[in-house]
């Protein structure tokens, strides 16, 4: 068993998002990336596609994730379930960041549409 302390800055930064990387395979981690994610009301949803499932757990606040052009309100204590190869965004609403914690599976990669797949840097 590795305990991987949590960094005490976010990984990475966009404006209006934060990521924090907690289990990585540059940390260790063989099988699975895991990350913390905050999205600022003002973050406009990024739609994209994913190579594997990924797994997101609402930790606080509220939002609205698009799974193939249908919204569904999430909030504090949801798990969303994103499939491969569908498209889907995920946007804060109400007054506060929505934070989650983020599973996805090594070797999974994104695509925004028409563009080519990458690997996210926090899930390095």
């Amino acid at each position: 068993m590795t305990v991987l302390p949590r960094p005490n800055t976010p990984t990475h930064e966009l404006p209006g998002a934060s990521f924090t990387s907690l289990a990585t395979p540059a940390m260790g981690s063989v099988d699975t990336s895991v990350w913390e994610v905050r999205l600022s009301p003002e973050h406009p949803p990024t739609p994209h596609r994913l190579t594997r499932q990924e797994v997101f757990v609402v930790v606080s606040g509220m939002g609205i994730a698009t799974l193939d052009a249908v919204e569904h309100p999430i909030g504090a204590g949801d798990a969303l379930v994103a499939p491969a190869d569908t498209l889907f965004s995920i946007r804060a609403s109400g007054d506060g960041d929505l934070v989650a914690i983020c599973c996805f599976p090594v070797g999974g990669q994104a695509a925004f549409e028409g563009g080519d797949p990458f690997t996210p840097p926090w899930a390095l």
